[in-house]
């Protein structure tokens, strides 16, 4: 039995950039079917993203298609295509909290509210000295599932 205060129930989405987002939109809504579900601008962010959707109900998964306001600029939302990855997370205070004291690292911004509303924070790409783990090149993001995601995760695993 595991000590970790939370549990990682699964996808809740990958996000991959390009310096133009129509030709996300073209493979990912009109030529695999994804829906468009809304949109997110950031200037902190240098982000302008749409949001589809595969699947539907509590466990549908999004696909964030981001462009970067400035391709000049960083963070560079284009690079790599594969941006990050989120998880749901049951309890995300315990999860940071415990992930914190074993060396994870951390992206600045700690615990904040996301494009979708949940409240989200990333792990860093890669460790450093005070924090020696990382996401061995891949930024992730972990996201605070609602509590009915969590039950219907909960009701689909038995």
């Amino acid at each position: 039995m595991s000590d970790r205060p939370f549990k990682v129930l699964g996808i809740q989405q990958i996000a991959v950039g390009a310096l133009d987002k129509s030709r996300l939109r073209t493979l990912w809504i009109d030529t695999l079917g994804l829906t468009l579900s809304g949109d997110y601008q950031s200037e902190k962010e240098n982000v302008d993203e749409d949001i589809a959707v595969a699947g539907s109900g509590l466990l549908k998964v999004e696909v964030d298609l981001m462009q970067p306001l400035d391709p000049d600029r960083k963070p560079k939302v284009q690079d790599p295509a594969l941006n990050h990855v989120g998880l749901w997370i049951d309890d995300l205070p315990a999860a940071v909290t415990w992930l914190e004291s074993r060396g994870v690292r951390f992206t600045p911004g700690g615990i904040r509210k996301g494009a979708s509303g949940f409240d989200i924070c990333f792990i860093h790409p890669k460790g450093n000295e005070a924090s020696p783990i990382g996401g061995e090149g891949v930024l992730i993001e972990l996201v605070q599932a609602p509590p009915e995601v969590v039950d219907a995760f909960a009701r689909l695993a038995s």
